[in-house]
């Protein structure tokens, strides 16, 4: 075995093995960003999207936060003993600044005091960046008292670690009091999938149980017609209630896009969410509205960042993930800062439901587009048009 200097190691990139993200595989930088899809499939990372880790060169040192990763790389045994190589961890810090999540955190927002029910394939309290936050839990799949995720991918951990993380990167609205009800779980064929009637009552649950103010669904199906929806009926008791719900607008946009959000996102008072990237433009497979409803129901509503947006994963790892599920968590958590400074909204019935529509489509402009609904998250606009008064509206 031959030793490789560190300097042969300049300006390569790694990929993360899929049984042990923390074993990587030196490659081709010039083959780093080609089919991200393609290479997903062949190294067993489908459905997720693999990002690649940059080598820099750096001293080694202990990191307190447990998420730098020190790889031993097959081939580096140096006369002198074992070579290290510190591998520097990305973060999607552009998502949070750039939809003004940050500004209201430096007003001294984080959330605290709303009760935020999340219904999802679970959470794993066990990562690090986790491991000291509240829930209340409940698992509608298999009874478990402690918090687990059955996701086929850790999908629900990663939502709450967009809002709750508090390690490598930090979440967008850290103080909320959270509900997880587990109501998702992985199938044979690795998708994360949900029987409608655990999906409502978990949703009854975050309304009665948990006795939330806000609902983030990072979920959803096709429309029904022409029979009972019990999603939907659960949604629309939760807002009667004055709950605000938030949800993925899907993710079958593209050439074969049928012009309709997913259910429950198409009700008229919820929160439809669409996914943008990092330069703003509305991900290929975000799902567009028809045109049809009026102000400020059409759909969506707003876009948030949701394509390669990193968040906490499976066996303390942090993955890259891409949806219009990334982008509900983020809409999620500027209205719950929203909710914490003005908690005479949170009314029994749903006058700052509509209220809260108005003000976020009047921040962005009030002009509304089929894929990219009135525009992209402001945090900041949005939390300075809303009027509180709405509570003493009749």
């Amino acid at each position: 075995m031959s030793a490789v200097r560190p300097s042969a190691l300049e300006g390569m990139e790694f990929l993360p093995e899929p049984g042990e993200p923390r074993m990587l595989t030196a490659v081709d930088p010039s083959a780093v960003e080609h089919e991200a899809e393609w290479r997903s499939e062949v190294m067993g990372w489908a459905p997720t999207l693999v990002s690649a880790v940059p080598h820099r060169r750096r001293r080694v040192a202990r990191s307190s936060l447990g998420l730098v990763v020190l790889v031993i790389l097959a081939g580096l045994i140096a006369s002198q003993g074992w070579l290290f190589v510190e591998i520097p961890l990305d973060d999607s810090e552009w998502a949070f600044e750039s939809t003004g999540l940050r500004d209201l955190a430096d007003e001294g927002y984080d959330g605290s005091g709303v009760r935020v029910c999340v219904v999802d394939t679970g959470v794993d309290t066990s990562h690090s960046a986790l491991s000291d936050i509240d829930v209340v839990f409940r698992d509608f799949i298999g009874g478990s008292t402690a918090p687990l995720d059955r996701g086929a991918t850790a999908h629900g951990t990663m939502m709450v670690g967009l809002m709750l993380a508090d390690g490598h990167q930090k979440g967008a609205a850290p103080g909320v009091t959270l509900g997880v009800a587990a109501a998702l779980s992985g199938d044979d064929e690795g998708e994360n999938t949900g029987d409608d009637a655990v999906v409502a009552e978990a949703i009854d649950w975050c309304r009665t149980g948990f006795e939330a103010d806000l609902i983030s669904l990072s979920l959803g199906g096709e429309q029904v017609e022409g029979q009972r929806d019990v999603v939907v009926s659960s949604v629309r008791r939760a807002l009667d209630a004055g709950i605000f719900v938030v949800a993925a607008a899907g993710n079958d946009g593209g050439p074969d896009d049928d012009g309709r959000v997913a259910s429950p996102a198409f009700l008229p008072r919820v929160i439809s969410v669409a996914a943008s990237n990092e330069s703003g433009e509305i991900w290929t497979n975000s799902s567009s509205g028809s045109g049809l409803g009026e102000d400020p129901n059409m759909k969506p509503e707003v876009h948030a960042p949701g394509v390669n947006v990193i968040s906490t994963g499976a066996d303390d790892a942090w993955f890259s993930s891409s949806g219009t599920s990334v982008s509900t968590v983020l809409v999620t958590s500027a209205l719950a800062m929203i909710l914490e400074a003005h908690p005479d909204m949170r009314v029994g019935d749903d006058r700052c439901v509509t209220h809260v529509k108005e003000a976020l489509r009047s921040s962005l402009g009030g002009v509304h587009d089929d894929r990219t609904g009135y525009g992209g998250l402001d945090a900041m606009a949005w939390f300075e048009a809303v009027d509180p008064t709405c509570s003493t509206a009749f």
